[in-house]
Parts: structure tokens; sequence; C-alpha cells
């Protein structure tokens, strides 16, 4: 091969590097090591990256099972989805949709702000209700908490862990 073809690939492989997403982090790392001087720099920002940081704060309920409250990768924190339990006690607060909905946005309150993150940050949240019909009520709680209006789905559920008439989950933007 000639060197102006063999340059070619060299450039070529240099940007699929940072295209590619399917790429292992062994497979990256020793792509990015051929790169030469610019491999140090990259090296380091690219396992940043890809690095995940799991939350957990006694300030929200802890995971009801094998989960985390929140793990945050590549610059977005994805919450686990929040019911209306109390932190201290594990029990379910309130039993209407609107005392529900607070508790849950004071549990997803928590897991951001363990993240030095609010409500602000959130880009998307995907909201469970246990019956459509309380969509108005949720609505209104929700309201005042997600003021940066984040794009959002909300849909009903055959049931909710522990009967609950609402959980919430965010993805949020990372500072």
């Amino acid at each position: 091969m000639e060197y102006k073809d063999r340059k070619k690939v060299q450039e070529r492989e240099k940007f699929h590097v940072f295209r590619e997403n399917t790429l292992t982090r062994e497979c990256l790392w020793t792509k990015i090591r051929t790169l030469g001087a610019l491999s140090v720099l990259v090296n380091k920002k690219i396992l940043e990256v890809m690095k995940m940081k799991f939350t957990s704060t006694d300030k929200a309920p802890a995971a009801l099972g094998p989960y985390s409250q929140a793990v945050s990768v590549n610059g977005l924190l994805f919450t686990s989805g929040q019911i209306a339990l109390d932190p201290a006690t594990g029990e379910i607060v309130g039993s209407d949709v609107q005392a529900q909905a607070e508790q849950v946005c004071k549990n997803l309150a928590a897991v951001l702000e363990a993240n030095g993150l609010t409500f602000t940050d959130a880009v998307k949240t995907t909201c469970f209700l246990a019956d459509m019909g309380d969509f108005a009520a949720f609505n209104e709680v929700y309201g005042k908490y997600f003021t940066g209006k984040p794009a959002r789905s909300c849909v009903a559920v055959k049931t909710l862990p522990k009967n609950v008439l609402c959980e919430v989950e965010v993805i949020a933007e990372m500072k």
C-alpha cells in the first residue's frame, strides 16, 4: 500500500473511532492507542465518558430489588422509577394520586440532588399511572416540579409496585 493510501486509511480510522458506538472498551482502547500522540488525551476522555457512576442516597427510598436509584453515564443521569415510599419508614405515603405524586417528586428531588442536579436538568420523564383517570390530578403536581417542561411519556399500566398509583423515572443532563 502506498504511503498516501495508508495515510487516508489512518485518517478514516481516526474518525471511525468517534462515530462507532458499539465498540467494547477494550477494542476502543486498542483502536485509540494506534492513533499516536493524541492517544493519551483521548484515552482519558473516552474512559471518563464511558465510566458509569451509581447513585445511592438515604434521602430517597432504597431500591426494592437488584437495581440502583440512578446511574450516570455519558453525561446523562438515568433514575430508576420512584414510587411514593417514605425513605425513612419504607411505607407508602398518601392514598390519592396527588399525595403520592408529591412523595414521588420528593424522592426524585433527593436522587437528583445527590448528583448535583435539579428538576430543570431533566430532559425526559416517563410517568406510569395505575388509572389514566388520574391524569389531570397527577399532572397538576407534576407541573409544579418539572417547570422546565422536559419531554415526557405518560402511560397507564395494569399494576405498579406495592399497588401505588403513580411512578416516575427521569433522564437528566449532568452538569
